[in-house]
């Protein structure tokens, strides 16, 4: 999820090393956690489609669950899937090429609303985070958290903070509050030290987790 590329094949969003001396600055804990990052930032070079795909294909199953049926639909309908390419498989394809029924038809609905232009991704950068969350919870199985991750990983928005987000509000827990439970109102005020960064502490929190994990 927190999708690190190298940093010669990367481009650092601009507003970056603003944020991270902020974030030093202004908290105690990220001034521990962003130094043991050092090189390495928010990326993406996917297409909107690709991304919302991708977020759909990840809701409610593990990283490694989510990467091993994201490599059998793209053996399916390529590496760099088109929603022209997608709307040539239907439900049954896509659940033979591992995908459950539920995400097969979200996908599939995700597609039709691209390639008839009922998404406006031309208009995105002059929309706010809001509107944009908006239009896209109008598609099936898009909700608040996929739509955020969209601003985050794609869109690169700098202040989202996705308060659905579980592995987040365990970070938070963990280094906020000794291990104990954090209600969705807690982190809110953690993270108003954050603003407008939300997105790139956010991101180290995360990266944090894949510390512990490795």
């Amino acid at each position: 999820m927190t999708q690190v590329i190298p940093p010669e094949q990367a481009c650092k969003p601009d507003y970056w090393d603003e944020a991270v001396s902020y974030l030093m600055k202004r908290d105690r804990i990220l001034r521990k956690i962003i130094p043991e990052h050092d090189g390495v930032w928010l990326a993406s070079n996917k297409t909107p489609f690709v991304t919302l795909a991708r977020a759909i294909v990840g809701q409610q199953v593990s990283v490694d669950t989510a990467e091993t049926t994201w490599k059998k639909f793209t053996a399916l309908c390529g590496s760099r899937p088109t929603p022209a390419k997608v709307l040539e498989y239907d439900v049954e394809q896509l659940r033979a090429a591992g995908l459950a029924k539920r995400k097969s038809e979200y996908i599939l609905d995700l597609a039709m609303h691209f390639n008839e232009k009922k998404v406006h991704p031309a208009k995105w950068s002059k929309m706010s985070d809001e509107e944009i969350v908006d239009e896209l919870c109008s598609i099936r199985g898009i909700g608040r958290w996929t739509a955020e991750m969209f601003l985050i990983f794609n869109l690169h928005r700098p202040d989202v903070l996705p308060l659905d987000d579980p592995r987040l509000l365990k970070a938070i827990s963990i280094h906020y509050f000794s291990g104990e439970p954090v209600s969705r109102y807690e982190a809110r005020e953690v993270a108003q030290t954050w603003q407008p960064w939300r997105t790139v502490a956010t991101w180290y929190l995360w990266r944090s987790q894949e510390s512990v994990a490795e």
